[in-house]
């Protein structure tokens, strides 16, 4: 290779001609020349090592801590929507916005804040596919504190389906896919042009908006599912909006022109209606129904939209195996399952004391000993034959004629 230089120094618009083999290249300098190295130099390569080396299991700490702090974040905002109720405000399920002033709510407003700010970091170094399905700890805490502070007792099916919940987790995370590298919000925004994802997206959000004005007004108090299911669909969104503004938080502090796309302006404000649509629903099912039947409905279906969206924008499936797929299908199965165990028998009366014991050689039991009268005893002897000549009230009574 010859480098031949055109201008007499290597200043700001000079140009230098590179020979390598009969190929010509013209390069032009268009900033000074320096030998320092930048001091973010070893910066950034520790700050890649360390993501590429503790990236998941730094997401998966984060989900666990997420999933803590949202569990008992419900418990508190039932809280402060029961003192709602005892005051004789206007209730939440009936467009009342009193729980504003309570100090339980905010509570656990701040409370699932956090957890959702750790839940958005989980999603910028994990795979959405295995952040989303941990939630089942959150629907264990819940199940668990909701016991000791709101009366809702948790019976041996319950106990056994959290632990079914953790296994299902545990199952999916062992199986987790592997994330396609998205690094640039450019990277993101043909992602987000993909003809498959618009038409998902248009068509959750005609159902939502079918939702939220025509059939929860009529049965929205008395279906629960109707609620759950906006915040679940609205849920789609802020999760792609949380895992968008994750990608371009690293491009900032990579020093990557990010300020000037649209599309993380455009993210927000997405994130900003879709989050406080889900606090607005989630609150009325709260108010209406019972909160260890809610978080677990609401989880699985949840689960289920941002699973098929992750799919469908990420493609985070498309690598796996057939192992891996079956793998984390089962996983979720179970997870399924254990919330059903949780609350489909959450009213029976069902523990290790009222449990059917059975023996091998049951004892059998003993006969009971003959009632002897004696002669002396005339006064039961009397009673006896009183109560014997007392006619039965299904049986005629017997009549005896005595002829001399």
């Amino acid at each position: 290779m010859e480098l031949r230089v055109g201008n007499a120094s290597c200043e700001n618009g000079s140009v230098i001609s590179l020979y390598c083999s009969s190929q010509e290249v013209l390069c032009q300098i268009v900033g000074g020349l320096s030998h320092e190295v930048p001091n973010s130099t070893t910066f950034d390569s520790w700050q890649e090592r360390i993501r590429k080396n503790y990236g998941f299991y730094i997401g998966l700490g984060l989900a666990f801590v997420s999933s803590f702090l949202i569990g008992g974040s419900v418990i508190l905002k039932k809280k402060g929507l029961l003192r709602l109720v005892a005051t004789g405000a206007t209730r939440a399920v009936d467009g009342g916005y009193g729980y504003l002033k309570d100090s339980m709510w905010w509570a656990g407003f701040l409370t699932m804040a956090a957890g959702e700010v750790a839940n958005f970091g989980a999603y910028a170094f994990a795979p959405a596919t295995v952040v989303t399905p941990l939630g089942a700890l959150s629907v264990l805490i819940s199940a668990i504190l909701s016991s000791y502070f709101l009366g809702e007792r948790l019976n041996l099916l319950g106990k056994l389906g959290c632990v079914v919940c953790v296994v299902g987790s545990t199952v999916m995370v062992i199986h987790a896919p592997e994330e396609e590298k998205i690094n640039t919000v450019v990277e993101m925004a043909s992602k987000l042009k993909d003809t498959g994802f618009i038409v998902f997206a248009v068509l959750l959000l005609v159902s939502c908006l079918i939702l939220i004005f025509i059939i929860a007004p009529r049965y929205g108090q008395r279906n629960i599912l109707i609620y759950i299911t906006i915040c679940s669909v609205i849920g789609a969104f802020s999760v792609t909006a949380v895992k968008g503004l994750g990608i371009t938080i690293k491009n900032f502090f990579q020093g990557l022109p990010v300020v000037r796309h649209p599309l993380p302006y455009i993210l927000s404000l997405i994130l900003a209606l879709s989050l406080s649509t889900q606090v607005n629903f989630l609150n009325r099912a709260l108010d209406v129904f019972n909160t260890s039947l809610v978080f677990p409905i609401y989880y699985v279906f949840f689960t289920m939209v941002v699973v098929t969206s992750s799919v469908i924008l990420f493609k985070e499936w498309y690598s796996m195996s057939a192992v891996d797929i079956m793998g984390t299908l089962s996983g979720f199965a179970t997870i399924i399952l254990g919330v059903f165990m949780l609350h489909a028998f959450k009213d029976l009366e069902v523990s290790w004391a009222n449990l059917p014991h059975t023996h091998r050689n049951p004892t059998p039991s003993p006969a009971p000993e003959p009632t002897v009268i004696r002669l002396e005893d005339k006064n039961v002897l009397v009673d006896n034959i009183e109560l014997s000549s007392t006619p039965s009230p299904v049986e005629k009574p017997k009549v005896f004629i005595i002829r001399s």
